[in-house]
């Protein structure tokens, strides 16, 4: 989706809420569109303070949590909880839905889509006389770099991380 009709149409979703595309939530939403990688609210506060543009250097935190929570509400990113206690977002407009894959011992996230899972929600949710308007789907185990640590930990009796 264009760049241009995407922040349009975040502009008329705070308009619902009465509120204005503030300089400030305008490059919060520039620089969460600006990447492709997932991020906390931390990250991308840092990223503002970082960053060339000088509406980022005195954006407060707390207007970039708000922010973040305003885009999700408004569907234009999702979040993602780890159990690692921060929140992991992307955007979501312009990308095919896919579900993620967390490691629980490095905190790596995988991508993937798969249309029998997809299937089978929809069946599921049909079968249920429920109408899915949406899912997020977290698988939790071991990456392929980390099962051979997990491996070497148990057989010395150590405890898992998790």
């Amino acid at each position: 989706m264009e760049h241009e009709l995407i922040r349009a149409r975040f502009e008329a979703f705070l308009k619902t809420k009465s509120l204005k595309l503030t300089s400030q939530r305008e490059a919060i939403f520039e620089r969460a569109f600006a990447t492709h990688e997932h991020f906390t609210a931390e990250t991308l506060h840092r990223w503002m303070c970082d960053g060339d543009d000088s509406r980022g250097k005195t954006v407060s935190r707390a207007t970039v949590y708000r922010t973040l929570g305003l885009l999700e509400d408004a569907g234009f990113i999702g979040s993602l909880d780890t159990g690692r206690g921060e929140l992991l977002y992307e955007h979501l407009l312009g990308h095919e839905h896919h579900d993620h894959l967390v490691c629980i011992e490095c905190g790596k996230i995988d991508e993937f889509r798969n249309d029998m899972i997809e299937d089978l929600q929809e069946k599921v949710a049909l079968d249920h006389g429920f109408e899915l308007v949406r899912h997020s789907l977290r698988l939790e185990g071991h990456c392929k770099d980390c099962i051979k640590v997990v491996k070497q930990r148990k057989a010395a009796g150590e405890t898992s991380r998790a």
